[in-house]
């Protein structure tokens, strides 16, 4: 064995080693994987290592965590080296977590029903009715198929001889099977050979299970069932699962207001209109579901939803009322609930449990607090754990009173010792270092039965003493290869054959927040795109710096103030100026220029800078993960990043070399370049892709108009090279030479950028499609055409260039054919603002007399 791996790993006895035995040989299960570690050259594990990190990062898998010093948008934690686990001992432990997952549906059953447990004595009424998850008005509602937990997860642990023990139960909305299918699809790639070399199980059979209860337990219909995912939105700590999964699954992803009630059935609301939901796939807590008759003041919440739920009409997976379960006092009565629902011994232990509210329980964990752990008994505590062993004195004595004081509120464990499994050390260059771990395992009922996911979401302690594992305390996670002796499954989630049924065209499931989110993804992009043209107009005259640049400079930056891109200048900035590419403290005309582009670029103060418009494009971005193709998602990752890094660059109050700013507003337009190549390229053509596309075309047009008409009506822009700035600006400058062999002329100019409605650039380009596209949604859509923009385009077709001819812009001075043409752009412009308001009225709010109520199939 290699002595630069095994020789310096530590195995400490009063816990259990994953990979090695007792003897300290390598376990038949881990064998093969760990010879293949001491072949791999430190080159190959290195590389291994920075795909994993890599693909994080371009794929977005986050893990939020609130008041995170690194972000809000953590990138997730997972460890390349997976846990292996052999097909005998998965057996078993499959079989364990089954019965209990058809134990706590039991327990659930009987809670809300008859209540046969707290009539014999088996649980205390105080333990129950004292829960804040307990939900009263559920009482009595029996769920399609008897079946509450429709997705169970049970935490596991190792005790040091081996034996699995249940450390927690998560019953209300599972979280972490996203995740596990994620850390699998990265780490099949690091170790390729391997995984197929070791026959480890596939997750996909997994997730079709599940698919298909969801399918066959919803609301019955004569249509093929709607099935959607409720988060609670982006700011959730688990939000990229929710819009992974949903994905995934092929559900539509949808917060609360997409949802409404009408006459006990739920309805999801969508630009076609009204559209039936079968079933809800919940991540969202119990009590926030309904705030009609659970918690009043939840805004994530669906009014009207218990309604629904008692009439039967929506199936909610896993029911309302099931984190009843996940308090920590439960485990310990367990096993007489096993005898009397079930009639069996309980397979599986939980960690041992003492709930205080028990006189005897209460004494035994004061006899013995220094080997215990103490936890609250209700998750509205917000208790965090108390280790009886660090405590001391006065400590020790405060806790003893507080369980004396309200006992029922405490829960007593046996103190875990997890065991360990190695991860690849990522400061050494070949070392493996022993980390504790849990296992998240988890169960799907089925109409023939429970299935379990045949691996995972191991769980990895942030340091090696670490008694808490916690992906909120900084820990990490690992893929889970459950090793089979026969043929490994390689179904797909793909389905094999399709009917007529299944067929589904234009994406009607789409709910208006989706659409508007998508409609106002267009307009940041592009208006990112032409905030950093226009930026980086000014800025390259800026670093040019020669005197005949300046007049151009100077007009640019006008421009910019017109359409109140830059911050005001403040006295402050007088003495300062550009030497050496960089902004220094000396008086020079230019300065106030470059203080105020610099600041439009980076600034977080200047909120209709660059950087705020970077911003809003990354939140509406992440409303509707789950429509954008993995490539398109990493061209956001690359411009957040991008973002980031400028930043970060900035943040000391050191002003930044001009060249870099020049260099980061390239990078913000080769990324907004290659997000308009994926939306005409990748994205369906259904509703939420024909917004994106007019709000791209929307916020050009108030952009080309705007800013022509500013540069028609500035005093400044009359200056020398100011046509070539403009033709840079709207980026026909290329097109331009190659159609004229002059420099910039005025006539010229103004019909390629204005009146050729060949140039996808120009004003009348935008105002011509616009017109085709709100043709083509009034036709799909229903309801008026928009006649506005066609009596603009009317206009543009009148417009008599030739009143241009001979006319130089370099001694135009208020021109009757300029003030003229700013007229109608700024009218244009105008209608242009209408209209956003008027299809965010008609197409998202559904406002008054431009809603449109229908109930669609």
């Amino acid at each position: 064995m290699s002595l630069t791996l095994l020789s310096s790993y530590p195995r400490k006895a009063d816990r259990f080693d994953e990979m090695l035995a007792e003897d300290g040989g390598v376990r038949p299960s881990w064998q093969g994987f760990v010879a293949h570690l001491e072949a791999a050259t430190t080159e190959q594990m290195r590389h291994r290592i920075d795909y994993a990190r890599r693909r994080i990062l371009e794929n977005g898998v986050t893990y939020n965590v609130y008041a995170d010093p690194k972000g809000a948008d953590r990138p997730w934690e997972l460890d390349p080296l997976p846990l292996i686990l052999s097909a005998d001992e998965w057996r078993q432990l499959a079989s364990a977590v089954t019965q209990r997952a058809r134990l706590l549906n039991a327990v659930l059953g009987d809670l809300y029903g008859s209540q046969r447990l707290l009539n014999d004595g088996s649980l205390p009424p105080a333990l129950v009715f004292g829960h804040n998850n307990y939900l009263w008005p559920c009482q009595g509602i029996h769920p399609p198929g008897g079946t509450y937990l429709h997705l169970y997860a049970a935490d596991l642990a190792r005790s040091p001889d081996g034996q699995w023990w249940v450390i927690a139960d998560r019953t209300q909305a599972p979280s972490g099977a996203g995740y596990a299918l994620e850390n699998r699809t990265i780490v099949g790639r690091v170790f390729p050979e391997q995984f197929r070399d070791l026959h480890v199980e596939h997750l996909a059979s997994f997730f079709r299970d599940f698919q298909d209860s969801l399918a066959s337990w919803a609301a019955p219909s004569s249509e093929a069932p709607l099935i959607v995912l409720l988060t609670p939105g982006p700011y959730n700590e688990t939000y990229f699962e929710h819009a992974y999964l949903a994905r995934y699954l092929g559900f539509p992803l949808v917060e609360g207001h997409d949802l409404t009630v009408r006459g006990a059935r739920v309805f999801l609301r969508t630009l076609r209109g009204l559209r039936r939901v079968h079933a809800i796939l919940r991540r969202l807590d119990d009590d926030y579901c309904d705030p009609l008759e659970l918690r009043s003041d939840s805004a994530l919440g669906i009014p009207g939803l218990l309604q629904a739920v008692r009439a039967g009409n929506v199936l909610v997976a896993n029911a309302l009322g099931s984190g009843l379960l996940e308090s920590p006092a439960l485990p310990g009565f367990l096993p007489g609930a096993c005898e009397k629902l079930l009639g069996e011994t309980l397979a599986m232990p939980s960690v041992a449990t003492w709930w205080c509210g028990e006189r005897a329980a209460l004494e035994f964990t004061i006899e013995h607090l220094d080997r215990l752990v103490i936890k609250g008994s209700y998750p509205s505590q917000r208790f965090d754990p108390v280790f009886g062993n660090e405590l001391s004195g006065g400590r020790r004595e405060q806790m003893i009173e507080r369980l004396m004081a309200r006992p029922q509120a405490y829960v007593a464990q046996e103190l875990v010792n997890f065991s360990q499994a190695p991860t690849w050390s990522r400061q050494h260059e070949r070392r493996l270092l022993p980390r504790g771990v849990g296992l998240r395992v988890f169960v799907a009922a089925t109409p023939s039965g429970h299935v379990v996911m045949p691996g995972g979401l191991t769980r990895v302690a942030g340091a090696s003493n670490a008694r808490v594992i916690s992906m909120q305390r900084g820990g990490s996670s690992k893929d889970t290869w459950v090793l089979t002796e026969q043929a490994v499954n390689t179904f797909s989630l793909l389905k094999q054959s399709v009917g007529k049924a299944d067929l589904v065209r234009g994406g009607c499931n789409l709910s208006s927040r989706v659409v508007e989110n998508l409609y106002w993804f267009g307009r940041y992009s592009e208006r990112c795109d032409k905030t950093s043209r226009l930026l980086r107009v000014a800025l390259s005259r800026l670093v040019d710096g020669g005197a005949d640049t300046l007049p151009a400079l100077i007009s640019a930056v006008d421009l910019a103030a017109e359409l109140r891109l830059l911050p005001e200048v403040e006295a402050r900035d007088a003495d300062k100026k550009v030497t050496g590419g960089r902004v220094r403290p000396v008086a020079d005309t230019r300065l106030p220029q470059a203080t105020r582009v610099l600041a439009a670029i980076c600034s977080d103060e200047w909120s209709a800078g660059l950087a705020g418009d970077i911003r809003r494009l990354l939140w509406v971005a992440t409303q509707v993960r789950e429509r954008f193709s993995l490539d398109n998602w990493h061209a956001i990752n690359y411009l957040q990043r991008q973002v980031k890094r400028y930043g970060e660059a900035v943040a000391d109050g050191a002003h930044p070399e001009l060249s870099d700013a020049l260099a980061f507003l390239d990078q913000v337009l080769l990324t907004s370049s290659s997000l308009a190549g994926f939306a005409m390229d990748n994205m369906t053509r259904d509703d939420g892709w024909r917004f994106l596309i007019i709000g791209r075309r929307i916020e050009r047009l108030i952009f080309l108009a705007g800013a022509i008409t500013g540069f028609l009506r500035l005093e400044s822009t009359r200056a020398s090279g100011s046509l070539e700035w403009l033709l840079e600006l709207t980026d026909s400058i290329i097109t331009y030479r190659s159609r004229y062999m002059t420099q910039p002329q005025l006539l010229p100019t103004l019909d390629l950028i204005v009146f050729d409605e060949g140039n996808p650039h120009s004003v009348a380009f935008q105002v011509q499609i616009l017109v085709r596209y709100l043709d083509n949604q009034a036709r799909l859509l229903g309801g008026p055409r928009d006649e506005t923009l066609r009596l603009h385009l009317g206009r543009l077709h009148a417009f008599d260039l030739g009143r241009y001819e001979g006319q130089s812009f370099v001694e135009c001075r208020g021109c009757d054919p300029c003030r003229d043409l700013a007229e109608l752009l700024d009218a244009i412009s105008t209608a242009a603002a209408s209209l956003s308001d008027r299809l965010a009225m008609r197409y998202f709010s559904h406002v008054a007399d431009v809603s449109r109520q229908t109930f669609a199939a």
